[in-house]
């Protein structure tokens, strides 16, 4: 996606607008069985894809709800969301997440990100509000819609007084 750099001082004026797209990832059945190692979910709708092609739902193995919520931040990362300038940025939470469709191991998925708010805190951080769509290639619905909030550090965060929230 062709779009002007977002930056500190710019960024405000977009808001209501798409900001970033990222590029299509390819879900893999390896990344699934690793998410259930470290969440402690072996649930074999995910990792018995023998099992769930005969006895699940959707005739194949899918990818976990939270996996699938955790590729935000690759997301981000790819779209390059974050403003010029940026030091670091904190995950700050989530307003909304739904679940909408599964997303079939061996599924392309991306991330379309619209910018909702942007405000200063009074730490110095700006505070990013975004609805974020994952959509999964060639679907008629999208795996997940969020209301993803995410603290951004400027290198230069300016007076102290300046803060708006």
């Amino acid at each position: 996606m062709n779009r002007p750099a977002l930056t500190f001082d710019t960024v405000g004026a977009r808001v209501g607008e798409e900001i970033a797209v990222s590029d299509w990832f390819t879900v893999r059945q390896e990344q699934v069985d690793l998410f259930a190692d470290a969440t402690l979910d072996p649930d074999w709708i995910h990792v018995d894809p023998e099992r769930a092609a005969r006895e699940g739902p959707f005739g194949q193995a899918v990818a976990h709800g939270f996996l699938t919520l955790s590729m935000l931040s690759h997301f981000a990362h790819d779209a390059d969301l974050w403003p010029e300038g940026t030091v670091f940025g904190v995950n700050y939470g989530f307003d909304k997440a739904r679940f909408i469709a599964p997303v079939p191991v061996g599924a392309r998925i991306r991330a379309r990100f619209v910018l909702k708010d942007f405000a200063r805190r009074g730490d110095g951080a700006f505070c990013m509000t975004t609805a974020v769509t994952v959509e999964i290639e060639d679907a008629e619905k999208p795996a997940l819609a969020a209301e993803w909030l995410a603290l951004y550090y400027p290198a230069d965060p300016g007076p102290a007084d300046a803060a708006l929230s």
